[in-house]
């Protein structure tokens, strides 16, 4: 049996990427996950449980189905147990060929995955910033302490030191303001 299998992520949150691939392959079912936390993919765990002998995994990308190497590992596993494959799109992985990997490819697509993984992470991080309202980046300085730091730098009367002290505002930021 085919098995696609598909779950929301930052890059693509309504699956219409995933979906678009997917159509490509000859799917006997497709499982959607509800949503992309790590902690509640109950679809994905009983997908596992339910495998067969034979049985092929199809995802679009190896982030998809696992979220860390080492869960990617577990699910592996789990899936030479149970006798079933995956078909990774991007990756071109299908683990039922016979054929096999150089280990440049191996590393290269655990690189890739990981690198998917950090940053899908630190997008969603973002995103749930910025629906709290909290503005990514280093704070601000107040204005009112910029304009104040640059009036005495071009008053000429203190010290960088002194304008730091004063003001909260360091060398480099002063001199940014002051190319502006």
């Amino acid at each position: 049996m085919f098995i696609g299998y598909m779950r929301p992520y930052e890059d693509d949150p309504h699956y219409e990427n995933q979906i678009s691939q997917l159509s490509t392959f000859p799917c006997d079912c497709i499982i959607t996950e509800d949503h992309s936390s790590a902690k509640r993919r109950v679809k994905l765990d009983e997908m596992m449980i339910h495998l067969k002998p034979g049985d092929k995994v199809i995802v679009t990308k190896l982030f998809a189905l696992a979220d860390s190497t080492r869960h990617l590992v577990e699910l592996l596993e789990v899936l030479n147990n149970q006798q079933a494959y995956i078909h990774s799109i991007a990756e071109g992985i299908d683990t039922s060929k016979s054929e096999g990997y150089s280990f440049n490819d191996i590393v290269k697509h655990l690189v890739d995955f990981q690198s998917d993984v950090i940053s899908e992470n630190t997008k969603r991080g973002l995103s749930e910033a910025k629906q709290k309202g909290h503005v990514p980046g280093r704070p601000r300085k107040a204005d009112e302490n910029v304009k104040r730091a640059v009036i005495m730098y071009q008053s000429k009367n203190f010290s960088l030191a002194e304008i730091k002290e004063e003001t909260g505002i360091s060398k480099s930021t002063l001199y940014r303001y002051l190319e502006n």
